[in-house]
């Protein structure tokens, strides 16, 4: 009876270790693989197969996992490095890589570390890409060189299952010295720009000067010369009116009418004292006149006026000319002047003289 119980429970912790077995087994076998990641399964050490992300069952004691390998991009940082480009000029330069892991399994099995793998390969290509470049190149066409350094590191990494997506040279820094020269270098040639603006500048300015001074010598050229024309036109029509008043004139005279005559001749000898008392180069004046000449030439003007208006009365301020001055006698007429004043001996001077 005994003996039966303990086989019983024998029996019993057999199941119990299998059924545990089993279980760790199972457990053993099943793996789950994360977003962005791809492992690869050995069997006996031999490669067989990628796991994809998700749920997946292996065999136990048969199958395990061999490489996981992210499939993001990465970031690789390129240590800074002495590079002596082609006018031997020596230069500091680092960078940056991005990858991505394109097949698991080559990446895997093709190469043995496969970051420090790009990243010695990015800093050999480096040096050599830069090193073909001049200085003045290395500075002003950093695209060029990521260019030419994506497309050889791409291609040499392309066996190992990996793409590299983008390869930027970060820094670039010249020696001290070179930087100071390349200063002065700049300063000079903006001076030298500087300079050549300021000159055309000026050059500009004195075309447009002269531009100017052209206009406003043309404009003035065409207002002496609409000012001539004017002129002119005055003067002519001046001399129309004059013809017309002589000719008015003369036709009263031919007609008979004597105080036209009075008329004509006392106007040019009111004009001519006028001329005479307003030259600038006399200051005392001479003139043997007779105030009798003036009073006639007046008379003769007031019958003019009694002779245009006769039915107008006469007022008091009316001046009357003596019968003596009806007919104004002429002042040039050296024997009138002589009878009128016997006593004076001065010379006599002509209007306007």
């Amino acid at each position: 009876m005994g003996d039966g119980v303990m086989v019983v429970s024998g029996l019993t912790l057999f199941v119990i270790a299998l059924l545990i077995f089993a279980l760790a087994l199972v457990l053993l076998g099943v793996r789950t693989v994360p977003q962005g990641q791809e492992w690869t399964v050995e069997r006996f050490g031999r490669y067989t197969r990628t796991l994809q992300p998700g749920l997946h069952l292996l065999l136990p004691l048969v199958d395990r996992i061999g490489r996981k390998q992210s499939m993001m991009e990465t970031v690789l940082d390129v240590p800074s490095q002495e590079v002596i480009t082609r006018d031997n000029a020596m230069v500091t330069a680092d960078g940056v890589v991005f990858f991505q892991v394109i097949d698991a399994a080559k990446a895997s099995y093709e190469v043995n570390n496969l970051e420090l793998a790009i990243l010695n390969l990015t800093m050999t290509n480096t040096r050599t890409v830069m090193g073909s470049m001049d200085l003045d190149e290395l500075l002003s066409q950093r695209d060029q060189i990521n260019a030419r350094l994506l497309g050889v590191v791409d291609e040499a990494t392309s066996p190992w299952g990996v793409k590299v997506t983008r390869i930027e040279i970060r820094d670039i820094q010249p020696p001290r010295d070179l930087v100071d020269s390349m200063a002065r270098q700049m300063k000079a040639e903006r001076d030298r720009r500087a300079s050549i603006l300021e000159a055309e500048g000026q050059r500009q300015a004195a075309i447009l000067r002269a531009e100017g001074a052209k206009q406003a010598a043309i404009l003035q050229a065409e207002g002496r010369r609409e000012a001539a024309f004017r002129d002119a036109e005055a003067r002519e029509r001046s001399a129309q009116a004059e013809a017309e008043a002589t000719r008015l004139v003369s036709d009263a005279i031919a007609g008979g009418n004597v105080q036209a005559i009075n008329y004509f001749v006392a106007q040019r000898y009111v004009d001519a004292l006028t001329a005479v008392a307003a030259a600038p180069n006399q200051k005392v004046l001479f003139m043997p006149l007779e105030a009798a000449n003036v009073i006639g030439a007046i008379g003769g003007i007031a019958e003019i006026a009694r002779e245009a208006f006769p039915n107008r009365p006469q007022t008091s301020g009316t001046v009357s000319a003596p019968p003596s001055a009806s007919a104004p006698r002429s002042p040039w007429n050296r024997d009138d002047r002589n009878r009128d004043e016997p006593n004076r001996g001065d010379a006599p001077v002509p209007p306007g003289s």
